[in-house]
């Protein structure tokens, strides 16, 4: 093997794919397989009490292995178990992923990179493109890249696509891991206590094909996510940032919006406009 491809296939040794699963080993394949990396993808599945159990697809090129949890016992506790266990085996970062979402090529080579260069940076996220099962896209999301401005429109839009996240494992330890304090917003959770300490920021450019699933926590435990995403607010509230206050009047609407009418409204104001 010359230099140029042990450094390539070494590329990614620190790097490993965080997918909770719970059930649906069609769209665990799905999403496998659509990992395209120029090194070897380690891959950890925590299969969260999945009946019958979920099986590691055999994929040239990745090297997944499949934690089983005894039972169900929800995505917060499956992402922390996932981390301390990504952790005991020596990973340095950890990349999330959810069933059914797909990777853009060489997704994780460029965050890896871009986290090498800047290693104040605990979270990296990337721009998201929402589709529906059918794969049909829906709209882009675009957040902000810089840590300053995301620290301060933290609450008031989602900076970040969970799924895209590239997360230091030291740091993410450091702060107390995914909790189940603040349930269906472990996301929010974790990402404000990271920046606290560390800086979080975004690739501009797109990373991941988000899909809409009208079964998942968004939807089907949608009052309880912004209940905690309102607890999460008032804990963490800066009277001085604007952004702050426009977010809770925010998500006091969310709470009185049908989900499916608040889709409608996303679809029109993030669909991408035909050029004349």
């Amino acid at each position: 093997m010359t230099n140029a491809s042990a450094t390539a296939q070494s590329a990614l040794d620190d790097v490993a794919v965080l997918m909770p699963a719970y059930n649906g080993q069609a769209d665990v394949d799905l999403t496998l397989a659509s990992f395209s990396e120029s090194a070897l993808v380690h891959v950890l599945i925590v299969d969260d009490g999945s009946t019958p159990p979920i099986v590691a697809p055999a994929l040239a090129n990745m090297k997944i292995d499949v934690l089983r949890m005894a039972q169900n016992g929800g995505i917060e506790r499956a992402l922390q178990t996932g981390i301390d266990a990504l952790a005991q085996r020596g990973f340095r970062y950890a990349a999330r992923i959810d069933a059914g979402d797909r990777s853009v090529p060489q997704r994780l080579a460029k965050q890896r990179a871009f986290m090498q260069a800047h290693p104040n940076v605990a979270g990296l996220g990337m721009w998201t493109q929402v589709v529906t099962r059918a794969g049909e896209p829906l709209f882009m999301l675009t957040p902000p890249a810089e840590p300053n401005t995301i620290r301060r429109m933290r609450f008031f839009r989602s900076c970040f696509a969970h799924p895209s996240m590239m997360l230091r494992i030291d740091a993410v330890r450091a702060v107390g891991n995914y909790r189940a304090e603040y349930r269906c917003a472990e996301d929010l959770d974790l990402f404000v206590r990271l920046m606290e300490r560390y800086d979080c920021a975004n690739l501009p450019e797109l990373g991941l094909y988000y899909e809409l699933n009208e079964g998942g926590i968004s939807a089907t435990k949608r009052r309880r996510q912004i209940t905690s995403t309102m607890r999460l607010q008032l804990r963490y509230f800066n009277a001085a940032n604007p952004y702050d206050w426009l977010g809770l009047a925010k998500n006091l609407l969310h709470l009185v919006m049908p989900y499916r009418a608040l889709q409608r409204v996303k679809r029109v104001l993030l669909a991408p406009r035909a050029s004349h």
